[in-house]
C-alpha cells in the first residue's frame, strides 16, 4: 500500500470502527489464511499418520494422548494442540504481533491512521486486540480441524479423562473448547511482547523474528532445572498445563495461574509499548 493509497483509506472515527477495519485488513491477507491453513494441516497429518500406521501407537511414545487417537477421534484435537503449542502457534502469533505497528510504519501508513481522531492509545489497544483475536482464531483452527478429521477417520465416543471418569461426546467437545480457550490465554503474553517489539522498529520482519526468538528462549530457559526459581515467571511456563481441564471435577487452578501470569505480561509490556509508541516520531 503506497502513501497515496493510504491517504484515500477510510479513516474510522470510533474505536469499534477502527477495530472492524483492523480485523478486516488482518483476515483479508493471504498470509493470515496461509498460516491458519498450515495450523489446520497439523491435526490432519497426525490423524492420517495414525490411521496409516501398521501397528498401534504404544503408550508413552510420541506426543501426549497420541496413543488414544485410534480409539477415539476426539483426541486428535488435543494431541494437535500439544504439538502446536511449542512452535507453530508462537510462530504464527509472533508474525501477527510483530507486524502490528512495525508493519504500518514500514508501509508508511501509520501517520495516516493517526490522522484520524482515534489517537495513539486507542490505535495501540486496537492493534493488540486484533492480535488477540488471531490467537483465538489460531487455536480454534487447530481444535476444529482436529475434531473434523478425527470424526472422519476414527470412531467417536465417550472419553475417559485423566482422573479415570468417563464423559460423553458433548462434554468432551466442551472440554476441547476450554483447552482452546486456555491456549488462547497462554498466547496473550507473547502477543503483548510482540506488540512492544513492534513499536521499536519500522522493519516488520525484524519484529516478527525477535518475537519468535523470545518465545524460543523462554521455553529453553523453562526446560533448565537449574533455573527453577525463574520458571514461574516465564510466560511460557503454563503453556502445557491444561491437564486439569481433563479431570473430573474440573480444576481451575492452572487456568487461573496462567491467566494471572499472562495478565502480568500484558500490563508490563503494554505499558512499555505505550511509553514507546506515544513518543514515537511517525513523521521520520
Amino acid at each position: 500500500m503506497t502513501g497515496a493509497q493510504a491517504a484515500d483509506r477510510p479513516r474510522p472515527s470510533s474505536g469499534w470502527a477502527l477495530m472492524v477495519s483492523e480485523l478486516t485488513v488482518l483476515f483479508r491477507r493471504r498470509r493470515t489464511w496461509a498460516m491458519l491453513l498450515a495450523l489446520a494441516a497439523v491435526p490432519v497429518l497426525i490423524a492420517v499418520a495414525v490411521r496409516l500406521a501398521s501397528s498401534p501407537v504404544a503408550p508413552g511414545r510420541g506426543p501426549p494422548f497420541l496413543d488414544r487417537v485410534a480409539q477415539n477421534g476426539l483426541f486428535v484435537a488435543i494431541t494437535a494442540m500439544v504439538v502446536c503449542i511449542p512452535l507453530f502457534l508462537p510462530l504464527t502469533i509472533g508474525v501477527v504481533a510483530g507486524d502490528t505497528i512495525a508493519g504500518e510504519a514500514g508501509l508508511g501508513t501509520l501517520r495516516y491512521l493517526l490522522v484520524a481522531p482515534a489517537g495513539r492509545v486507542r490505535l495501540l489497544i486496537v492493534k493488540y486486540a486484533g492480535a488477540a483475536v488471531f490467537c483465538l482464531a489460531a487455536t480454534l483452527t487447530v481444535a476444529v480441524s482436529g475434531a473434523a478429521i478425527g470424526a472422519a477417520l476414527f470412531p467417536i465416543g465417550p472419553v475417559t479423562l485423566l482422573s479415570g471418569d468417563t464423559i460423553g461426546v458433548g462434554e468432551s467437545v466442551l472440554r476441547s473448547l476450554l483447552i482452546a480457550g486456555y491456549v488462547t490465554v497462554s498466547m496473550l503474553g507473547l502477543s503483548a511482547i510482540g506488540l512492544f517489539i513492534s513499536t521499536l522498529t519500522e522493519v516488520p520482519v525484524g519484529a516478527m523474528a525477535a518475537t519468535i526468538v523470545v518465545s524460543v528462549v523462554a521455553q529453553v530457559l523453562d526446560a533448565l532445572p537449574q533455573l527453577d526459581w525463574l520458571h514461574p515467571w516465564l510466560f511460557s511456563h503454563y503453556w502445557l498445563d491444561f491437564a486439569d481441564l481433563l479431570r473430573q471435577p474440573l480444576e481451575w487452578t492452572s487456568f487461573g495461574n496462567n491467566a494471572l501470569l499472562q495478565g502480568g505480561y500484558l500490563l508490563v509490556f503494554g505499558a512499555l509499548a505505550y511509553g514507546r509508541f506515544v513518543t514515537k516520531d511517525i513523521l521520520s
